[in-house]
C-alpha cells in the first residue's frame, strides 16, 4: 500500500513536519514524487520509519539511526531481535519502579517503614542496565563476565550513602580536571590527588581493586572516543590529562 504525507504520518503518529524534515536529511526518502508533487511512500518505507521510530525510543540520536540503517551490513530481523531484548529490559526497568512506587505507598499509607535499600532498587537497576547498554561489550571482553557481573551485584547492594559518596566523588573529580587541566601536571600533586579520587571512585564499583586494571581504564579514556567525549566536555584534554594522572598513579 502507498501513503502520502498525512497519510503516514496519521498512521505512524508522526508530524507530516518530521516526515519533511526526514526526507531533507536523507533519512527516510519516498519511494516517488507523483504528478501533483506529493511525496509517496511504499512498504519498504514504512518499515524503514518503523525501525527509525524504533531506534527512536531507545534514545539514538538522528545521525546514529542514518548510519545504522545505511550500513551494508543492517539486518532488518536482527535489528528487530535487538530492539525487543532492548525494550523488555526497558520494561522491566519500569516493573521495578512502579512496584518502588506502589510499596513506598504501602509503608506510608499502612505506616511500616520501608528499608532504605529498597528504595533505590529500580534506578540501581537502571545504572547497571545502562552501563551495560554504553560499555557492556568492551568491558566484558577485557576483563571478563565474572568480573562485570560482580561489579554489577555489588552496585546492586549499595546503601543511599555509598551512592551518595560517589556520586560527590565524581563531581570532585570533574571540577578538579576543569581546574587542572593546562595548569598542574598529571604526575605533580594535583594530578595524582585527581588519580587517588577516581582510584576510590572506581572501587566502589569494582570488587578488588589492581593498578593494571587502572591503568587499563585510563587507557580507554583515550583509546575510546565515547569516554574521550564525555571528559573533554567539561575541559578540552580532560580526558588525556586524567590517563597521564593515572597510569603516573598506578606505576
Amino acid at each position: 500500500m502507498e501513503y502520502t504525507v498525512k497519510q503516514l504520518g496519521d498512521l505512524a503518529g508522526v508530524s507530516g513536519r518530521t516526515l519533511r524534515y526526514y526526507d531533507q536529511i536523507d533519512l527516510l526518502k519516498p519511494s516517488t514524487i507523483n504528478q501533483s508533487g506529493y511525496r509517496i511512500y511504499g512498504p519498504k518505507e514504512v518499515s524503514r520509519l518503523q525501525q527509525i521510530l524504533l531506534f527512536r525510543e531507545l534514545g539514538l540520536d538522528l545521525c546514529t539511526i542514518k548510519r545504522v540503517l545505511d550500513s551494508p551490513s543492517f539486518n532488518e530481523r536482527q535489528a528487530l531481535i535487538e530492539h525487543r531484548e532492548a525494550l523488555l529490559q526497558k520494561r522491566g526497568q519500569l516493573n521495578l519502579l512502579i512496584q518502588n512506587v506502589e510499596q513506598t505507598l504501602a509503608a506510608l499509607e499502612g505506616g511500616r517503614p520501608m528499608a532504605d535499600q529498597d528504595k533505590f532498587v529500580g534506578f540501581k537497576e537502571k545504572l547497571v542496565r545502562e552501563n551495560e547498554e554504553k560499555y557492556g561489550r568492551e568491558i566484558r571482553e577485557k576483563y571478563g563476565d565474572q568480573i562485570v557481573d560482580a561489579s554489577n551485584a555489588k552496585l546492586l547492594g549499595a546503601t543511599e550513602a555509598d551512592l551518595s559518596e560517589v556520586e560527590q566523588l565524581a563531581e570532585e573529580i570533574i571540577a578538579s580536571l576543569k581546574v587542572a587541566v593546562g595548569k598542574e601536571k598529571p604526575d605533580g600533586e594535583e594530578g595524582q590527588r585527581i588519580a587517588e579520587l577516581h582510584r576510590k571512585w572506581l572501587s566502589f564499583y569494582w570488587k578488588d581493586y589492581s593498578k593494571e586494571a587502572h591503568a587499563g581504564v585510563a587507557e580507554m579514556y583515550v583509546a575510546d572516543e565515547r569516554f574521550t567525549a564525555y571528559y573533554d566536555q567539561y575541559k578540552e584534554g580532560a580526558a588525556k590529562f586524567l590517563r597521564d594522572a593515572i597510569v603516573a598513579y598506578t606505576q
